[in-house]
């Protein structure tokens, strides 16, 4: 509730001084009519309009705090907000090579904790737009831009390794990932590359995608994810079943810190889950979503609510005075 004159409250100060008046006339009791003797009236009981003769004074006290308070003016607030939001599009580009199974994350491969931190991240996103790209030999658009993170979240979870002929065509899919942000209105476009590899598949070179991507204002932050030096890989023996080799690690690193500074964006290196979790905090935090709320006040008049009781305790106690309250009993 809000008062648009409060000022006018002042004026309630007028009530404490008319009921001291009353009350000292009362007590004073002095009539308006003079008897030369009462002897007539002894023994005759008070009728109830006599008892409840303060009554009608009460009335009028009440409707002139009522008539002070419609005066201030109470309104009634209905408040609105305008959430003015710049987001940002995100896709993350993950890769789905064979070399991704390697289990130097123990005790989960490169691809599992890839998956876990990735869908980590969009958890955390608030009015932004994401999606996501799957790549080995070919890159695949798996979701495309969106704000409904629980499908995108399905679509990650379901993704698993060996459903693309293996390779890493990294160019191809930066090219796939700027396929879907190119008609992008958002002032803010990311491509995340999350792989473990060289480029050695696809038709477009990765630098030439970020240069495209520099044209588009697409940012790239790339991260190689794997240990150094070597890496313990399963395999699939047909006589033993599954064992594991030690091979080595080969990451383009060089190409990775050129792509990502093309675009104006960093490389990461993540040789442990801690590591890959702190760099995907490290991007949210770079790339914030601005958010501008307005808000807005539409005030309601309700001085009525007081105004009227007002009137009508007028009107009775104006009645009043014809009936017996006004009257000698």
């Amino acid at each position: 509730m809000h008062l648009a004159n409060p000022r006018v409250l002042i004026l309630l100060i007028i009530l404490p001084l008319l009921i001291w008046r009353y009350v000292r006339r009362v007590r004073q009791g002095q009539g308006s009519l003079q008897f030369a003797s009462t002897l007539a009236l002894e023994g005759i009981r008070p009728s109830w309009t006599i008892r409840a003769r303060h009554a009608l004074f009460g009335t009028r006290m009440l409707a002139l705090a009522l008539l002070i308070l419609a005066l201030a003016r109470p309104q009634k607030g209905v408040q609105s907000e305008e959430i003015l939001t710049e987001g940002v599009d995100i896709v993350i580009a993950l890769d789905a090579s064979g070399s991704m199974a390697a289990e130097d994350f123990e005790p989960h491969n490169r691809f599992s904790v890839a998956k876990m931190v990735a869908g980590k991240f969009i958890g955390n996103l608030h009015q932004d737009r994401a999606g996501l790209v799957v790549f080995a030999a070919k890159a695949l658009t798996r979701c495309p831009l969106t704000v409904d993170y629980n499908i995108l979240l399905d679509v990650l979870n379901d993704t698993q390794l060996g459903t693309i002929e293996d390779g890493t065509a990294i160019g191809n899919a930066l090219a796939t990932c700027l396929n879907r942000l190119r008609q992008s209105k958002s002032k803010s476009k990311v491509i995340i590359l999350v792989t473990d590899g060289v480029n050695n598949r696809g038709e477009i070179q990765p630098l030439d995608a970020a240069d495209i991507a520099y044209a588009l204002g697409v940012k790239i932050y790339s991260i190689g994810v794997g240990t150094t030096g070597t890496a313990r890989f399963p395999i699939d023996d047909p006589v033993y079943g599954k064992t594991y080799a030690n091979l080595q690690v080969e990451i383009d690193e060089a190409s990775l810190k050129r792509i990502a500074e093309i675009t104006g964006g960093l490389y990461y290196r993540a040789t442990n889950r801690p590591e890959l979790e702190k760099i995907f905090s490290d991007i949210g935090s770079l790339e914030k979503t601005k958010i501008q709320v307005k808000t807005y006040t539409h005030y309601n008049e309700r001085f009525g609510e007081f105004l009227f009781p007002a009137l009508l305790l007028v009107f009775l106690g104006a009645l009043a005075e014809f009936t017996r309250f006004g009257k000698i009993p």
